[in-house]
């Protein structure tokens, strides 16, 4: 499994979702899908990495010791020690995805022009530009708004949830 998490690693995110957009209807459903695909990668690899961590620590040797199963050492030791990895890595997934699927709609792959998203917004302000550019102006503040706060958050729950942040 981890041999086929490198061999996507391997290959640009964005160049697969552009490939997918082109091969299905473009639409929001494709988007998710093209997401989904590469976005759940990077989770893999950082999970992995956390439980290889966690399973040699002292407590998990000591739940072993007093005879916890497999499935017990997982459900009540391991997974809620990788909750916070997760929503943080989550959090921080959010703004990216939300960059893409502008940048899809930008440039004419993503949503089209009757339904909302902000990429049709700054298309359509960037047409004009010259004559509108409060058009232009505020999508693109909106976008930057809606990451930065994301952002935030996530920084805000890594604060929160990392025990290596407590000191």
């Amino acid at each position: 499994m981890q041999r086929i998490i490198e061999i996507l690693v391997s290959v640009p995110s964005l160049i697969v979702v552009i490939l997918l957009m082109m091969a299905m209807k473009p639409g929001m459903f494709t988007i998710i899908v093209a997401m989904v695909i590469t976005g759940w990668v990077n989770m893999a690899r950082l999970v992995r990495a956390q439980i290889l961590k966690l399973k040699e620590q002292e407590f998990v040797l000591a739940a072993r010791t007093l005879g916890a199963s497999n499935s017990r050492l997982i459900l009540t030791h391991l997974v809620p020690n990788t909750v916070g990895v997760i929503v943080i890595h989550t959090m921080f997934t959010i703004p990216s995805a939300i960059f893409t699927e502008a940048f899809l709609s930008f440039i004419g792959l993503g949503l089209q022009e009757p339904m909302a998203s902000l990429g049709v917004l700054i298309n359509t302000g960037y047409q004009s530009l010259n004559t509108n550019y409060y058009l232009l102006l505020f999508p693109a503040l909106i976008i930057i708004a809606i990451m930065v706060a994301f952002n935030m958050l996530a920084d805000g729950l890594r604060d929160a949830l990392d025990p290596r942040m407590r000191k």
